[in-house]
C-alpha cells in the first residue's frame, strides 16, 4: 500500500459487522491489516474471527463518545498505531420529511454524524502524534443527485455532512501528514437490499447494475494508496451523480 506496508499497519473499521464494512475488514486482513471491527453486537459476528494479533472486535454504539473513545484505545493498546479509519456505521430511515419523528432524528444523527465526529476525534489525536494516518468516510450519492419520489430527506440530512466534514479536516490537519476523503455509493447489493426490487434499483445507476461490496472495497484500497489523494469524494454509483442516463 506505501511504505509503512512491512509494519504492518492498523486500522478501525465502524460497523462492521455486515455489508460494507464487513467487506471492507475482510480485505483489509487480507491485504495485512491489524483491524479493529466495531459494531454494536460484533462480538456475535460468524463471520468474523477475533485475535489478539490481527483482529479485535470492540462492541458498542459509535455514536456514544465513550465507545469512541474505547475503540480508540484498544486500537493503540493492541497494534501501537492507527493508520487508516472508515467510517462506515450508518443508518437509513426513509419516510416522507413531515412523518419524521424526534426519535428517528436522534437516531440518524446519533449514528450518521456522531457516529464519525467521536471516533474521527479520537484517531486524529493518536495520527497528529504519529505525524501519518488516512481516515476515509462512506456517504451516499442521493447526496449529490436525490431521487424524486423518494424519501430520504432525513439520510441526505446526515450523510451530506461526510463530504464537507472531510475537506474541512484535510486542509486543518494536512499539515500532521493526515489525509481525509469520502466514498459515495449508490445502491449497495447489500443484506439492506436483499427484499427489493434489483431490477428496479439497478435503473438508477447510468452502468445498469447494482454497486458490489467488491467495488467499496476498491474504492477504499485505492484511496489508501493514493497518497496525493485528499479532500476527494469518489462516487461508487456508474455516474448517477453525474446525471440521468436518459
Amino acid at each position: 500500500m506505501n511504505k509503512q506496508t512491512k509494519e504492518r499497519l492498523a486500522a478501525i473499521v465502524t460497523g462492521a459487522s455486515s455489508g460494507i464494512g464487513l467487506g471492507i475488514t475482510q480485505a483489509l486482513l487480507e491485504h495485512g491489516y491489524r483491524v479493529v471491527a466495531n459494531s454494536r453486537t460484533i462480538s456475535k459476528s460468524k463471520d468474523l474471527e477475533p485475535s489478539p494479533a490481527d483482529l479485535v472486535l470492540v462492541d458498542g454504539d459509535i455514536g456514544k463518545k465513550e465507545t469512541a473513545v474505547m475503540v480508540a484505545e484498544v486500537a493503540v493498546k493492541h497494534f501501537g498505531r492507527i493508520d487508516l479509519l472508515v467510517n462506515n456505521a450508518g443508518i437509513y430511515i426513509p419516510k416522507p420529511f413531515t412523518d419524521y419523528t424526534p426519535k428517528d432524528f436522534e437516531m440518524m444523527i446519533g449514528t450518521n454524524v456522531a457516529g464519525y465526529f467521536f471516533i474521527t476525534q479520537q484517531v486524529v489525536a493518536q495520527m497528529r502524534k504519529q505525524k501519518s494516518g488516512h481516515v476515509v468516510s462512506i456517504s451516499t450519492t442521493l447526496v449529490d443527485q436525490p431521487l424524486a419520489g423518494a424519501p430520504i430527506s432525513l439520510p441526505v440530512l446526515t450523510k451530506s455532512t461526510m463530504p464537507a466534514f472531510s475537506r474541512a479536516l484535510a486542509m486543518e490537519y494536512v499539515a500532521d501528514g493526515i489525509r481525509f476523503n469520502t466514498v459515495s455509493p449508490g445502491v449497495v447489493n447489500t443484506p439492506m437490499h436483499a427484499n427489493d426490487d434489483h431490477e428496479f434499483l439497478k435503473k438508477l445507476h447510468p452502468i445498469p447494475r447494482l454497486v458490489e461490496i467488491s467495488d467499496m472495497v476498491a474504492a477504499v484500497l485505492y484511496l489508501q494508496s493514493a497518497t496525493m489523494v485528499n479532500g476527494e469524494n469518489i462516487h461508487v454509483d456508474g455516474g448517477a451523480h453525474a446525471g440521468a442516463k436518459w
